[in-house]
């Protein structure tokens, strides 16, 4: 029986780990360099319906009177599609409200990054693939 590689190819185990590797610490060090900045606020605009802004706490006025009617009688559909819209609404009104800043780093840190990152992603994809032997 002959062993076979990374994938079942004869691409070898090292340059599969290897590129592995690298590909796992690139991406944790560009995703710890990013920054995530929330806006969301009560009194922010979250959606803006031609003059009229709705804030986070106007969205909360409907899931009140949802979840009241929730309790009241737990059969009425109107309860749960005031409280369901409500908390689609409040959902997507913070993800819409996140930003993403990468933090001061030098090229240096940003190159070696990409180099990490990017070189681990073509050695792990290259150890998947056959290799030809040439014997001389």
């Amino acid at each position: 029986m002959e062993i076979k590689g990374a994938g079942g190819t004869s691409g070898g185990f090292g340059r599969f780990f290897m590129g592995l590797t690298m590909m796992v610490g690139g991406g944790y060090l560009f995703l710890d360099a990013i920054k995530v900045v929330n806006q969301f606020g009560f009194h922010r605009t979250i959606y803006s319906l031609g003059s009229f802004n709705l804030t986070g706490g106007m969205v909360l006025i409907p899931l009140i009177f949802g979840i009241g009617i929730i309790f009241y009688n737990s059969k009425q559909p109107l309860g749960w599609i005031l409280s369901a819209s409500s908390l689609i609404m409040l959902l997507f009104g913070i993800i819409s409200n996140i930003n993403f800043h990468l933090r001061r780093m030098s090229a240096f840190e940003l190159i070696m990054i990409f180099i990490l990152l990017f070189g681990g992603i073509g050695l792990f994809l290259s150890s998947l693939r056959t290799i030809e032997k040439k014997y001389d």
